[in-house]
């Protein structure tokens, strides 16, 4: 078996692979103010209900891109699995060459992302991830992260603007049935929802362009699917698409 962790900023997200099929996916939110026993707490309980064994896992991968998280994290696997961890970063997986100006900098969720579509595609595509932020990541047909935009995610921006005005609510994500909203709840919709419909199709249609034209996308992330009109700007909407990435990582440094 395989363990594939991805701790983001919101959730951390455990992965178990076998079979050639994710069994488990298990999520817990990612809180900087707990240690590794309250992780280790979680997993054993996952583990216990589905009935596995922690020395049936053979390889065990992490990413990360919550700095204070990376050290618990680490020690909570080793104190199940052992020392031999594999942590994600620029020069893990030589398959894939990083062509920005500092490769440390790039988040390993996103390394792992470009690992996936880079193995499954042999075409230039963008990974857009509906995350925590929401990242434009542009990989070559020739197996090259080119560049990386990033702005606020969804949830993101509907809280700054909830934490930051007084009369404004906190409102559901759903997309509105029209771009002029008849009452608060629905102005707001229009605003982020749809905004972001144009924000994903412009950047996606400039990215191209300096691509010459031929370039996939691919969304991922929890709120991959929240835009329905966007649905036709991606040849996938793939929410394990990460996980993947560590997988492929993991099993190419097994092998």
């Amino acid at each position: 078996m395989l363990l594939a962790v991805d701790v983001g900023n919101t959730d951390t997200v455990f992965g178990l692979y076998q079979f050639g099929n994710w069994e488990h996916i298990w999520r817990t939110r990612s809180l900087v103010q707990e240690n590794e026993v309250h992780y280790e707490s979680k997993l054993r309980l996952h583990f216990l209900e589905a009935g596995l064994w922690f020395g049936d896992v053979e390889t065990v991968v992490l990413c990360s891109v919550v700095p204070a998280l990376t050290p618990v994290i680490q020690r909570m696997l080793r104190t199940m699995f052992g020392e031999d961890i594999i942590v994600v970063g620029p020069e893990i997986y030589p398959a894939l060459s990083i062509e920005i100006d500092h490769p440390h900098e790039i988040g390993a969720d996103l390394i792992a992302n470009a690992v996936a579509v880079s193995n499954r595609y042999k075409e230039n595509c963008v990974v857009v991830d509906f995350g925590t932020a929401l990242t434009f990541t542009t990989v070559s047909k020739e197996s090259k992260i080119l560049g990386v935009a990033i702005l606020p995610g969804l949830v993101t921006a509907v809280k700054a603007l909830f934490a930051n005005t007084a009369q404004l609510p906190e409102v559901p994500l759903q997309l509105p049935a029209t771009a002029i909203g008849k009452n608060t709840t629905e102005a707001i919709q229009a605003g982020i929802l749809l905004g972001y419909e144009g924000l994903v199709k412009s950047l996606l249609a400039r990215i191209r362009a300096e691509l010459g034209g031929e370039c996939i996308a691919v969304a991922t992330g929890g709120l991959s699917s929240i835009i329905e009109t966007l649905q036709d700007e991606f040849v996938e909407i793939d929410r394990k698409l990460t996980l993947d990435g560590l997988r492929i990582i993991g099993e190419s440094l097994q092998a």
